[in-house]
């Protein structure tokens, strides 16, 4: 079996590191539930299999894979298989309202929109564990103040608490990228309320960071009149200086409430 480019697959072969992000689940065992986003040749998912404590669900874009896994894993019923591209996939359909935790060594090219996919289902996923391009880890996870701060970093941060968990080198994949990647753990923040209107909320970070070099006093123009923008010294911060608490704020004083 050769990776494929149109994949972004890049084969993880280190056994070692398999079983460690593996274990490095620490809610599967309550939602009875893991879904690993395209397991591949199967590296992750053989260690995934030897917890009986949760039952483990695959879901895979490449046919070719999928014919693999069904010869070589048939402890794998073709319901918990699934031959559908994660983005499209409606888990509901797999998972029912059941939560369950998501894990994967994800395919670099669409690895942020894994992570807005993962916001988007909340309410289903407590946690999460996935291999990432470093670059991208490190935005998730970076606080205020980082030059890699941005927007995955905050809407990220304001569900989720992010913590890297360790690098892994090219040579622990088969072919080798020509990135370095980390494992990062997400935990969901339970009992935990946003306290302003989300979309204004999401809205007021992407348009703050679109032109991120600048003051907010530019970029917020489109939320504020003029004369708070000029007159209000905290204007004069740029967008990663501020946390996801203190968007929120300025969301509630747009007249964002809950909802």
């Amino acid at each position: 079996m050769h990776a494929k480019k149109s994949y972004g697959q890049h084969f993880l072969k280190d056994e070692d590191m398999a079983a460690q992000i593996a274990d490095s689940l620490q809610y599967a065992a309550q939602t009875k539930k893991v879904l690993e986003v395209g397991p591949g040749m199967g590296m992750l998912t053989k260690y995934l299999l030897r917890h009986t404590e949760y039952t483990t669900y695959v879901v895979e874009a490449d046919r070719d894979m999928v014919d693999y896994l069904q010869k070589n894993y048939p402890e794998i019923t073709p319901d918990r298989l699934i031959f559908r591209d994660f983005l499209d996939l409606d888990t509901a359909d797999i998972m029912g309202e059941s939560e369950y935790c998501l894990i994967g060594n994800f395919p670099y090219n669409i690895s942020t929109q894994i992570l807005f996919k993962v916001l988007d289902d909340r309410a289903r996923i407590p946690e999460m564990v996935g291999m990432f391009q470093k670059e991208v880890a490190d935005r998730v996870v970076s606080p205020p103040g980082s030059k890699v701060y941005g927007i995955t970093s905050v809407l990220t941060q304001a569900f989720y608490r992010a913590e890297h968990l360790f690098a892994v080198e090219p040579g622990s994949f088969n072919p080798p990228p020509k990135v370095q990647s980390a494992v990062i753990r997400l935990t969901r923040k339970e009992n935990f309320s946003l306290d302003c209107n989300e979309k204004l909320f999401r809205q007021m970070v992407k348009t703050a960071f679109n032109q991120r070099r600048k003051m907010l006093r530019n970029t917020l123009k489109p939320f504020f009149p003029p004369e708070k923008l000029m007159e209000d010294p905290f204007f004069q911060k740029r967008p990663e200086d501020l946390g996801w608490e203190e968007y929120v704020r300025l969301t509630k004083e747009v007249g964002g409430g809950q909802s």
